[in-house]
């Protein structure tokens, strides 16, 4: 998608024509983070990050773009500033597609104050909603075990949101979508199979089934419940299953899109064992979700492929995810967001996030947050309780925050969506199974070195009153 600096809220540029005015050299310090995992759940997949840094190489205000602005009233020299703006800094992060946790530092912004502020808006509009459509997705995909997941959202999705929709699908654990550009311009797999208009555009079901299959002989997917699903459907399927065969071609599966999908399953997969075609695969779609899925699992649906779109790229019920973007250094001095909510009282200085792994290489359900320098932390504190602790000179740390992109350029080698799916997938099974549950699970522990909690309380008192 083509995306300019103009991809941003009007507030960030009436800060930056400031900035320009009075601190054009400012240097700061962002972290970009969360408070809540969504779905009351117990971690969330980081998504986003490759097309932030791909939008951040090339990201430029336009002609039309200035022009704009100049009816707003921004003055000349500000406007010629913009003009030639690039974003020329640095930027720290999580690896997309890792398992992450709230109030802890996913990526850090490391640029001049004026490039930093205009990039907010852009990087959690993309981030949020990325992270929350993989976090779903993963949530599904541990429902569905090892059957294969269709995103079948785009209709249904919050307009353009979902070309990033199947994208971070990919990411959360999905096979394939139905959304043609996102896979022709992601690379990732793309399948389909029919609407019931196709079936009623025919004065007869079979006929309708029998120049689809002739044409598509390939992956073909027969939906069976236009009329009526086990009389209709299924039987007609079943006959062109057979003409199928006896041309040297199979039939992929049957879809069931309405009605009791577990009763339905069932009759359907003796109907066509009966019939000698086992190989023939059963789809299943209409307004599922991971605890749909898990039921239909439950009561031994023989399902093979479920199709999911509504409550996948929609991220429902949460619809968003709350993501911040807070200022933690300024010419390096620590700066801090105070609150009467505890939760939103933001962390300073640029800094460094350590997960321990324990002696198998598992995540042991801490994150270790530190001052970015620091080299050795031997026991986080608890953020609020002065009683609470954890020792951790017996774990190893694994430093998260990489550099990803410096003076504006990309560090790190691309991955397809696909590696990034996979990476994923590696990082998830690290993570105890108490995380992963649906209800209560395990909560992840974020702690401070004694070294970052110090400096925050120390800021703290000073801007107390």
């Amino acid at each position: 998608m083509n995306i300019t600096a103009s991809y941003t809220d009007l507030y960030q540029l009436t800060m930056a024509q400031v900035y320009f005015k009075t601190k054009p050299d400012g240097r700061a310090v962002y972290d970009y983070y969360f408070r809540n995992n969504p779905f009351n759940g117990g971690y969330s997949i980081f998504a986003g990050l490759e097309d932030v840094l791909n939008i951040l190489e090339t990201l430029k205000f336009s002609t039309s773009d200035v022009t704009y602005l100049e009816q707003h009233g921004f003055e000349k020299s500000f406007l010629d500033y913009l003009k030639e703006f690039r974003f020329r800094g640095n930027i720290f992060s999580s690896m997309e597609g890792d398992v992450v946790f709230p109030n802890r530092p996913i990526l850090q912004v490391e640029a001049n104050i004026i490039e930093a502020q205009i990039i907010e808006t852009l990087l959690l509009n993309i981030l949020n909603f990325q992270t929350l459509i993989a976090t779903k997705a993963s949530r599904i995909r541990h429902s569905a075990k090892t059957e294969m997941l269709l995103d079948m959202g785009l209709r249904r999705a919050h307009a353009t949101g979902g070309y990033y929709a199947s994208r971070a699908a990919i990411v959360g654990g999905f096979d394939s979508t139905s959304n043609v550009k996102a896979a022709e311009d992601y690379n990732i797999p793309s399948s389909g199979t029919m609407a019931h208009s196709f079936i009623q555009s025919y004065e007869d079901e079979l006929e309708a089934f029998r120049d689809f299959a002739k044409i598509r002989p390939k992956n073909c997917v027969l939906l069976i419940d236009t009329y009526n699903t086990l009389r209709s459907g299924l039987p007609n399927a079943i006959t062109v299953a057979k003409e199928m065969e006896s041309s040297g071609e199979q039939l992929l599966g049957v879809r069931l899109d309405s009605g009791d999908l577990a009763y339905l399953a069932k009759k359907a997969r003796k109907m066509l064992d009966d019939a000698d075609l086992g190989y023939v695969k059963i789809v299943a779609s209409n307004q599922l979700d991971e605890y749909v899925i898990k039921s239909l699992k439950d009561q031994g649906a023989p399902i093979d492929i479920y199709g999911v779109g509504t409550n996948l790229v929609t991220g429902k019920p949460d619809a968003a995810i709350d993501g911040v973007y807070k200022l933690s250094e300024y010419n390096g001095e620590p700066r801090i967001k105070l609150s009467e909510n505890i939760i939103k009282v933001s962390l300073p200085s640029k800094k460094q996030v350590y997960r321990m792994l324990d002696k198998n290489g598992m995540f042991y359900g801490a994150d270790a947050v530190a001052i970015y320098d620091e080299k050795n932390v031997a026991r986080m504190e608890h953020s609020f309780d002065a009683n609470k602790s954890l020792e951790l000179t017996r774990f190893e740390h694994e430093p998260l925050l990489q550099k990803v992109m410096e003076n504006g350029k990309k560090v790190m080698p691309s991955r397809t969506v696909s590696e990034i799916a996979e990476y994923s997938k590696s990082r998830l099974l690290k993570l105890p199974d108490e995380y992963k549950r649906f209800q209560n699970p395990h909560i992840y522990k974020i702690g401070l070195s004694t070294h970052l909690k110090q400096e925050r309380d120390r800021l703290v008192k000073k801007h107390k009153f």
